[in-house]
């Protein structure tokens, strides 16, 4: 006689929340300072502390929420807030074209997944190591890193009184957390060195085209040139 031993039902779920919370713990380094930035201009712009945490858990759209302060202050027509929110977060229509969104189960759950879908998500979702990741580890990832946006941006804006105007460095997380991802990616895709490279003459291209919307042009070229090499090359075993 033979005894099974049946695993609690929280392990499997504790142990996707604990896995995603590993994935997300190097953008939590990038998230954290970027978070405390925004808190302290939300202060420093006039606005009370609790619009960090508003914006953070309600917009999450990074770079558009700081371009938000400087709206709200100028008291911004709310058709102009919208063409400018629109012209920041198209490029998110591209990430929806390969977001493992049909993972995620659940109507609510594929709702937050898709607001939650940001540069960050998609960075680390895309990777070859991440195509075995479930549907409710994609979810812990991006909740844990929405936590890490609203938590610092809170306690910056907090702390927004007894932090100085002339603290430098707190703009570079950003930078420095994308360049990181990007040395990632090339690092899992050594043998398509084309793929940088086609984002590159996309940039370049888009540069020299049309400046004034870049990075829309950009990431037209750039989808553009991936459909045809996909097409070229077909179906991969």
């Amino acid at each position: 006689m033979h005894t099974v031993l049946v695993a609690p039902p929280s392990t499997a779920p504790r142990q996707e929340a604990l896995a995603a919370l590993k994935d997300s713990a190097s953008v939590g380094l990038g998230l954290l300072p970027l978070g405390l930035a925004f808190g302290v201009l939300i202060t420093h712009a006039g606005l009370p502390w609790w619009c960090a945490s508003l914006f953070t858990a309600v917009i999450y759209a990074g770079s558009f929420e700081f371009l938000l302060v400087s709206l709200a202050v100028a008291v911004t027509p709310l058709a102009t807030v919208a063409l400018t929110a629109f012209l920041v977060n198209v490029r998110h229509v591209f990430y929806a074209l390969s977001f493992p969104l049909d993972r995620v189960r659940g109507p609510l759950g594929k709702a937050y997944s898709t607001f939650a879908l940001t540069d960050e998500a998609y960075a680390l979702t895309a990777g070859e190591r991440a195509r075995s990741w479930s549907g409710a580890r994609v979810l812990w990832l991006q909740l844990f890193m929405q936590s890490y946006w609203v938590g610092g941006a809170t306690i910056g804006a907090l702390l927004g009184s007894v932090v100085p105007d002339s603290v430098t460095g707190l703009d570079f997380a950003m930078t420095a957390l994308f360049a990181v991802l990007a040395l990632d990616a090339v690092r899992e895709r050594r043998g398509d060195l084309p793929t940088p490279v086609l984002a590159l003459l996309s940039a370049l291209v888009a540069r020299l085209v049309l400046p004034g919307q870049l990075l829309l042009v950009a990431f037209t070229l750039f989808t553009a040139a991936l459909l045809v090499r996909s097409r070229k090359e077909g179906p991969r075993a």
